[in-house]
């Protein structure tokens, strides 16, 4: 059944499986359009999801993309940031978001000056380091970026930044919820219940509890082809680990650090944030990623924290020092400081 309707007839029951960011930005879109009848179920007991991807200390806020319709969304996205409602989640960054190049960037430039967006083409290893703190030129603290191809390019959007994304969920949480979503956690939808002619009329969760719905949407992320596989996802839809660290920095350490730019390296996939208020840096490498197989089954599933508490946020080695050959290529002495965590 399609979610449209006439303001006259009365709106279509729906059903939401997943609380994250894609789940309860549907359920607060559905709010808008004037949908009341709308339940969220989660299979954590404890929402937002500690292994969820939206639940993380930052993302990057960027409309740094080669697709033009991303630019615009972001672009979107960016003004939306800055509503009272996310109670400062988003930090656009003193430098803003800076761009290391290949051909993706070249097209990411060309959408962010067709929206408008402030950039500064970047064209040379000084005016690279001049969009970084003076302070940390010296001492070795801030990379040459000598290797870079300076015909390729590299530029600055100064529309950017970082948002904290796991408090992010949590204010769309409680706000959806005080407007008459129901937010239900420990909910493991199982399986889809279909009427006489095979339609999804529900869902039906581990516990035998059902909810009907005259629509069901499912925004379960990486979980969606494991949970679902009747609906024979497999080459559609694949679940992927990426490799991320952090390393914790002493408060004077952090603050040398605190108005750097958000660095994206196309080239390598390698990214670093700002420090956070609890002085963490994060950073990884954006790449095709990790699969898994659970025993018994041939489709990915995300190991996490939550399904292998002793492994679960464990990375390969080989990206262990990956992570620092990249990081000391932007920060060299933070290169050689032991990681908190992965």
């Amino acid at each position: 059944m399609s979610l449209t309707s006439s303001s006259s007839s009365p709106k279509p029951v729906v059903v939401i499986v997943g609380a994250g960011a894609f789940g309860l930005s549907t359920a607060y879109h559905l709010l808008e359009r004037g949908y009341t009848g709308v339940t969220v179920l989660d299979r954590a007991e404890h929402l937002p999801a500690v292994d969820a991807a939206s639940t993380d200390m930052n993302k990057v806020v960027r409309s740094c993309y080669g697709d033009p319709e991303y630019t615009r969304l972001a672009r979107q996205a960016i003004e939306e940031w800055r509503n009272d409602m996310w109670q400062d989640c988003y930090h656009e960054s003193a430098c803003g978001v800076l761009n290391l190049g290949d051909a993706y960037t070249e097209r990411s430039i060309i959408n962010d000056l067709k929206h408008g967006a402030k950039v500064e083409r970047l064209d040379s290893p000084a005016s690279i380091r001049a969009q970084f703190p003076t302070d940390l030129h010296n001492s070795g603290r801030l990379g040459t970026f000598t290797s870079l191809d300076v015909s390729s390019t590299s530029y600055t959007n100064h529309d950017g930044g970082w948002a904290e994304a796991e408090r992010a969920v949590g204010l769309l949480m409680e706000h959806v919820k005080k407007r008459g979503v129901k937010v239900l956690p420990g909910k493991v939808v199982q399986e889809l219940v279909k009427d006489e002619r095979g339609q999804t009329k529900g869902v039906r969760c581990a516990d035998d509890s059902e909810y009907e719905a005259n629509v069901v949407v499912l925004a379960l992320g990486s979980w969606t082809a494991s949970a679902f596989p009747s609906l024979n996802l497999t080459g559609k839809c694949l679940a992927t680990g990426q490799c991320v660290a952090t390393m914790q920095l002493t408060p004077e350490e952090a603050e040398e650090y605190r108005k750097t730019p958000v660095v994206l390296d196309f080239r390598t996939g390698f990214y670093v944030f700002p420090p956070t208020y609890r002085n963490v840096v994060k950073f990884a490498i954006h790449a095709a990623g990790h699969t898994h197989a659970v025993p018994g089954s041939t489709i990915s599933t995300p190991r996490t924290i939550a399904s292998d508490p002793d492994n679960g946020l464990w990375i390969p080695r080989s990206v262990l020092k990956e992570l620092r050959v990249q990081l000391r290529s932007v920060y060299p002495a933070l290169a050689e400081k032991p990681f908190s965590g992965t």
